[in-house]
């Protein structure tokens, strides 16, 4: 005897289901009508083809692109990012890792849609040029469904734009330029890094707490757009708080030698020096500075002091003890007590042997959040998948809430201002930065359409590019 209630419906078995949408399919192909076909809860038309979907989708595999620089001024951000992306890439096909702790969550630890992740790999070598070059030979070459990298931001620029004309999916890097998710912003571009904005709003009050209100300070600023996004921010950000902006030197990217910016500002009357530089070119003209005795010195009845707005974890630990002291903004750090924080940097150093910077953290965060945004879509199709990244508000990967600013693709979250540790504070050769305040989101969140951010002409463009 049946215990179903005799008035329960019939269960309808997966094969009636499937075989009565082909059937409905094909008649709807015999009348002239698109063919529909069933996608997160709701029947739709059949996607058009865009970027490599769907031809490099119907196999058992997919492959992502990761295009870092793996020679040049960033190399030693880009071979972390590749650490974490390998990490993220196993943690995806097998399980383990933020996958338990990503809320909310539909990754299941056996590839994404089904489909076991293969990746391929290429050297940017610092340059935008080149970071195209590279990223278009892994879309119509390798047929990667989404690629990811940079550590310049100029990188990260050339790569959105490539995206947008290609169709493919770019998960930014690192990059901090406000330009990425400003006058340069694209929709098939996304960024979870914070940017040049929020460390001038987290960093200036900091400082002049820190070294009171008449302050002078003399910039030297990387000439490309990460650079002149970060002056911008900085000056802004201290002038705001009663500073006098004395003068501004651009100096190149990958500049072996800084001697001839920093003897300029030590014949100025500049009493605070910022070192708008990163990578191997913050570790040089940091390294320099102090070696010139510029933090030995007094002006206007006030020691000389240094400033370095963005860090990271391999800067700190290539330019030794002249970080002692120093200020800077971080976008994650290792030290963090959250479950996500404790976690990856368990499995990270469980695969390498140290802990991994703020680049290898949010290259993995944009490798999880990609796959899942595919999950949540229930296809590959870019629109959709972007559609669910949009506006997507997560937590799982570091303290507290993020977000997915749909308006221009910026992630908001909790970032932090540190300060360079004395020799005597540290507890391994890792434990460099002190975190001096954790700055809440909702204290760096600001208007998109603000003139630092392209203003209200700045646009995303259309989700089915038309190229």
């Amino acid at each position: 005897m049946s215990d179903r209630n005799p008035k329960t419906p019939k269960p309808v078995s997966r094969r009636v289901v499937l075989g009565g949408a082909a059937a409905g399919a094909g008649a709807l192909a015999l009348s002239g009508i698109a063919p529909l076909h069933f996608v997160r809860g709701a029947w739709a038309q059949d996607y058009k083809p865009i970027g490599n979907f769907p031809a490099r989708t119907e196999g058992s595999t997919v492959k992502f692109g990761f295009v870092v620089p793996q020679t040049g001024a960033y190399a030693d951000e880009g071979a972390d990012e590749l650490r974490a992306y390998d990490l993220a890439v196993k943690h995806l096909n097998e399980g383990g890792g933020l996958l338990e702790t990503l809320k909310p969550s539909n990754l299941k630890g056996n590839g994404v849609l089904g489909k076991k992740i293969e990746y391929v790999t290429g050297d940017t070598q610092t340059k935008p040029d080149t970071a195209r070059e590279v990223g278009q030979r892994m879309i119509e070459r390798d047929g990667v469904i989404m690629f990811t990298g940079g550590s310049s931001s100029a990188e990260a620029v050339a790569q959105q734009y490539l995206a947008q004309e290609k169709g493919v999916i770019f998960m930014c890097g690192l990059t901090h330029s406000n330009d990425t998710t400003g006058k340069d912003r694209r929709r098939y571009g996304f960024r979870h890094f914070f940017n040049a904005y929020m460390s001038g709003i987290a960093l200036g009050p900091i400082l002049a707490e820190a070294y009171g209100k008449d302050r002078r300070t003399f910039h030297l600023t990387a000439d490309y757009t990460w650079g002149h996004t970060q002056y911008d921010s900085m000056k802004n950000a201290t002038e705001k708080e009663g500073w006098t902006t004395v003068n501004n030197i651009m100096t190149p990217l990958g500049a072996p030698d800084f001697s001839q910016f920093l003897t300029a500002a030590l014949n100025s009357d500049a009493d605070v020096v910022v070192l708008n530089h990163y990578g191997k070119d913050m570790i040089n003209s940091l390294t320099q500075a102090v070696q010139f005795g510029m933090r030995d010195l007094q002006k206007n009845g006030k020691d000389v002091q240094v400033v370095v707005p963005l860090y990271s974890e391999l800067m700190a630990k290539g330019a030794g003890d002249n970080i002692e002291g120093v200020y800077g903004t971080t976008n994650w750090n290792d030290k963090l007590d959250d479950e996500g924080t404790k976690l990856f940097v368990k499995v990270f150093t469980e695969a390498h042997g140290f802990p991994p910077s703020q680049a290898a953290h949010t290259a993995y965060v944009q490798t999880l959040l990609y796959a899942n945004a595919v999950e949540m879509a229930g296809t590959f199709y870019p629109p959709e998948v972007i559609k669910a990244l949009e506006g997507f508000e997560f937590e799982g990967v570091a303290p507290n809430k993020h977000v997915y600013r749909a308006e221009d693709h910026q992630c908001f979250h909790d970032i932090l201002v540190v300060q360079g540790k004395a020799p005597s504070e540290r507890t391994t050769e890792y434990d460099l930065l002190n975190i001096v305040r954790q700055v809440p989101r909702e204290e760096v969140t600001y208007d998109p359409k603000i003139p630092a951010f392209g203003g209200p002409a700045a646009e995303l463009g259309p989700y089915e590019p038309t190229a």
